[in-house]
């Protein structure tokens, strides 16, 4: 592959990157934004990052099995052209301002996504010299950081209306006045998913023209002979699967409901606290920079455990303190995240030898805590208040803590994924 064309595929798939990073991050705003334009419960608001981390659940496998029979490049385009479709059915679905209709974009918008972090991760790594794999796919998840630190700051501009009717402020208004400020609520949302849609389509385009490498991997030796049975026999690898399942879910629920939570202790209105979100997930990608650092000079479980200890340390000053201190304590948790996603896949892989494809898989599907943890923290707040609710991440990072101390003779990894 001649170097300018290799750098050119190397930028390409990196913005699959931040595509994909906007898109799971905006779900912070969509899920108080359309708490409000369709009156919802905060458990149902949380179907939001269920209708995503089930798309990212269900896709993983056909995902697979369709790059494996065309091709990394056809199946980065079906992605894209899926995330596109999602992002366009935002405008009907703003216009009927049906809750279902905005789960089905986002699980086609999420399908999509899911498609291209399949392919992304692995294709990117083979993108060149196996030497500068590591640094290839450093590059690459830094600009997943970016969208991460970014979506919140986006969507809070061009999204959030930074008007929140109470109750009785909504008694007071005629069904036509009350009609007209919901539908103006979820018309928010139509330009910028069209944009997406249409940087998506863009980016496909691109894609579908470039003559890319194709890429093919060789298959470890045994691995397709390897029983299913024998992979859940794996303790530390079930584990891990427990620790995703408890980091996505704690890192959904915490970025979803901060917005909620600024509002309800510490009387922050949306917008600003849409910018408080931002400067949280800035310390995210901070962290992720820092993280590497650290690890060539300390073993990656005894950070691991540090930052476990610090987020539950947190959780529990947010849930003692009072006002603004405790959403600040909050903000410092994503800093204090940034590592642990590609730590405990990599502890979790680690001398797995020719399991290690089937490994991944199941780590992957771990994800789906995505899924799960939202809806929990949801019904504890509307069953009591959301800074009760705010102590379920809490029991994730004491999962996270424990898996790590059962890790705690492991000497080095090398984190390859994050999410």
């Amino acid at each position: 592959m001649a170097k300018k064309t290799g750098i050119y595929a190397v930028a390409l798939i990196t913005s699959l990157f931040f595509l994909w990073g906007i898109s799971l991050n905006l779900n912070s705003i969509l899920v108080p934004h359309l708490k409000k334009a369709c009156q919802l419960t905060d458990l149902q608001s949380a179907l939001v990052d269920s209708a995503y981390y089930i798309a990212y659940f269900l896709v993983a496998i056909p995902a697979g099995l369709f790059m494996h029979k065309y091709g990394y490049k056809k199946g980065i385009v079906l992605g894209l052209l899926l995330f596109a479709i999602g992002a366009f059915l935002f405008y009907p679905a703003a216009e009927t301002r049906v809750y279902g209709f905005f789960l089905f974009a986002l699980f086609i918008i999420a399908s999509g996504c899911g498609m291209l972090e399949t392919a992304a991760n692995p294709y990117i790594n083979n993108l060149g010299d196996p030497e500068g794999a590591a640094w290839r796919i450093n590059f690459a998840q830094s600009f997943n950081g970016l969208a991460a630190a970014i979506a919140p700051k986006i969507g809070g501009l061009f999204i959030l209306s930074g008007i929140t009717l109470t109750e009785v402020q909504k008694a007071a208004m005629s069904p036509a006045q009350l009609n007209n400020y919901l539908q103006g609520e979820s018309n928010a949302v139509k330009i910028p998913y069209i944009i997406i849609g249409l940087a998506v389509l863009a980016v496909a385009t691109l894609i579908w023209r470039t003559k890319l490498p194709d890429i093919k991997e060789h298959s470890e030796s045994g691995d397709s002979k390897t029983n299913w049975g024998s992979i859940f026999a794996e303790k530390n690898l079930m584990l891990g699967v427990g620790g995703i399942f408890f980091y996505v879910g704690a890192q959904a629920a915490i970025t979803s409901f901060f917005i909620r939570y600024s509002k309800y202790v510490g009387a922050i209105q949306e917008k600003s606290a849409a910018d408080l979100l931002a400067i949280a997930m800035f310390g995210f990608m901070a962290g992720r920079f820092i993280g590497s650092v650290l690890m060539r000079f300390i073993s990656p479980v005894k950070i691991l455990i540090l930052y476990s200890v610090i987020n539950c340390v947190l959780f529990v000053a947010a849930f003692i303190l009072e006002g603004k201190f405790a959403v600040y304590a909050i903000m410092c948790v994503p800093f204090f995240m940034s590592i642990m996603f590609p730590t405990i896949f990599s502890l979790s892989i680690k001398g797995l030898g020719e399991k290690t494809k089937k490994g991944s898989s199941l780590l992957i599907m771990g994800i789906v805590g995505g899924a799960v943890m939202p809806l929990a923290l949801g019904l504890v707040s509307d069953r009591s208040n959301i800074r009760t609710a705010y102590l379920i991440p809490l029991i994730c990072f004491a999962y996270i803590l424990y898996f790590a101390f059962k890790n705690i003779k492991v000497k080095t990894v090398q984190p390859v994924l994050s999410h």
